[in-house]
């Protein structure tokens, strides 16, 4: 159970980090599309997000993302699988150091209504990363694990989802929104159609 002190070492511990203009692809054709996705399913406990909460959402204390936390709360998820939330092509993996730790970042293409739209997920204080950057990941693939930014934090996921692809790393906190998504409510609304009637609710809070 996330704890008012456990709540305080998920604030970064750095403000700015270096930018990322761009994605680069060394195993994927620099400049192409990535495939278009078949749909999105939470990074946690994939499909649906099972046995984890968030800990603190989109939009909390300027939060630019979610914090997800296995329901046995501080750092019991510590080395659980990262899936990539839809088939993509990795755009950075790699160590930020800072409050950031590991890093991966993935572009991903989807049919809006007939017009092709990108989007960029994010996932940091990954323990390991599975991935290098240009790799084509399918939806669910596991990129890396769960970490704690090198004892920085409890264990958790700090998960974004960006409608800006080649955005800085960024601050992690801010009011000012563009370019980032709410990504549960981006999820839910991007299902694939094998779950298009899925009400899975999110937990933002650990079981009692």
């Amino acid at each position: 159970m996330f704890r008012a002190a456990d709540v305080l070492l998920l604030m970064p511990l750095s403000v700015f980090l270096p930018p990322l203009w761009g994605w680069s692809a060394s195993l994927h054709t620099a400049g192409e599309d990535p495939p278009l996705a078949d749909g999105f399913d939470f990074p946690v406990g994939a499909p649906h997000a099972h046995g984890y909460y968030d800990a603190q959402s989109f939009g909390e204390n300027y939060h630019l993302g979610e914090d997800w936390n296995g329901n046995g709360g501080g750092s019991t998820d510590l080395g659980d699988p990262v899936h990539s939330v839809a088939t993509g092509v990795v755009s950075f993996a790699g160590d930020l150091g800072g409050g950031w730790g590991n890093v991966v970042r993935v572009v991903h293409a989807y049919d809006d209504a007939g017009r092709v739209r990108k989007v960029e997920s994010f996932y940091a204080h990954l323990d390991r990363v599975h991935v290098r950057e240009g790799q084509l990941l399918a939806r669910g693939e596991v990129l890396g694990t769960i970490g704690d930014a090198d004892g920085a934090y409890i264990a958790h996921l700090h998960f974004e989802m960006r409608d800006r692809v080649g955005l800085p790393h960024g601050p992690g906190y801010s009011d000012r929104v563009t370019g980032w998504l709410s990504p549960s409510e981006f999820i839910r609304r991007h299902r694939p159609a094998a779950r298009a009637q899925d009400l899975h609710a999110v937990s933002t809070r650990p079981p009692r």
